[in-house]
């Protein structure tokens, strides 16, 4: 597993926590930060990722919740919650990554920690975004 996706699980923890427990996501991050629970500190990547997600919070969600046809954002699993956040930013406000290797990224996650049709939906909804990109 590379350094970036290692990042990308490693956010993905972050805000799955912070869902899971329902507390501030910032404040998880930052806690995390002061004491790691790992061997290794957080990635750089991570931080730019959680960081990247807490800003556009609002925005990512409207988003979500607009194109992802009949799926509340309350509805879906917690997993796929934290998936598609991080999948958004990397898509949509992210200039880092191209959007072939966030979606890709996002999939490879869905597959490895959510249910069998997530990854399908992670793709279609990640897939339409980069889409409309340009018009939003």
């Amino acid at each position: 597993m590379g350094a970036r996706s290692k990042s990308r699980k490693r956010a993905l923890d972050i805000l799955f926590e912070a869902d899971q427990r329902g507390v501030n996501v910032q404040g998880l991050l930052l806690e995390r930060l002061a004491k790691p629970v790992t061997q290794s500190p957080l990635a750089d990547y991570t931080v730019t990722l959680v960081e990247g997600v807490v800003r556009q919070w609002a925005e990512i969600n409207e988003l979500l919740t607009t194109y992802s046809q009949g799926w509340a954002i309350e509805r879906m699993p917690a997993v796929d919650r934290a998936i598609l956040r991080i999948g958004t930013w990397e898509v949509v406000y992210s200039d880092e990554v191209p959007e072939a290797v966030a979606i890709s990224e996002a999939v490879a996650l869905a597959k490895a920690l959510s249910t069998d049709d997530s990854p399908t939906f992670v793709n279609g909804l990640l897939g339409r975004l980069a889409e409309i990109k340009h018009t939003l």
